[in-house]
This record gives structure tokens, C-alpha cells and sequence, in this order.
């Protein structure tokens, strides 16, 4: 699945592909904004980990992940 975090004074937002159910990924945002100096973690399909202080969150975009077509749509 995909997600989208935009962060304050940042004109692009971070995405990336997660493994983590939409559940599992609100559930971390929801304990990552409920402290003052807390921390958003998610980790990529790749392994890699992105970690966005709570406070700087403008908001958090989750979705399935597009797969990718090929060729060209008759409209």
C-alpha cells in the first residue's frame, strides 16, 4: 500500500511503499500525535525506515498502491 505524508513548510511530501496494513499504519500515526515530542516510524517494502517528528505532520494519505499498466487505453 501507499503512503503519503505531508510535512509543515515542506513544499513535497514523503511517500512510500509499505508492507503495514492501512490499520497498522493509523494505528502508529494515532500513538505517534498523541505526544508532544513524539515520532511517526514507518518502514518501506525495501527495509528502509522514515521517521517524521509528529509535530510537523499536515496530515497522512493512505492508499492501495496502483499497479502499473502498460501500453495505452482505447477512451
Amino acid at each position: 500500500m501507499e503512503v503519503q505524508i505531508g510535512v509543515l513548510h515542506t513544499p513535497r511530501e514523503i511517500t512510500l511503499e509499505s508492507n503495514q496494513t492501512p490499520a497498522e499504519v493509523e494505528e502508529l500515526v494515532a500513538t505517534a500525535l498523541k505526544s508532544v515530542d513524539g515520532q511517526l516510524s514507518l518502514t518501506d517494502e525495501r527495509g528502509r525506515r522514515v521517521i517524521v517528528p509528529a509535530n510537523l505532520i499536515a496530515y497522512i494519505e493512505i492508499a492501495q498502491a496502483d499497479s502499473r499498466r502498460v501500453g495505452f487505453v482505447a477512451g
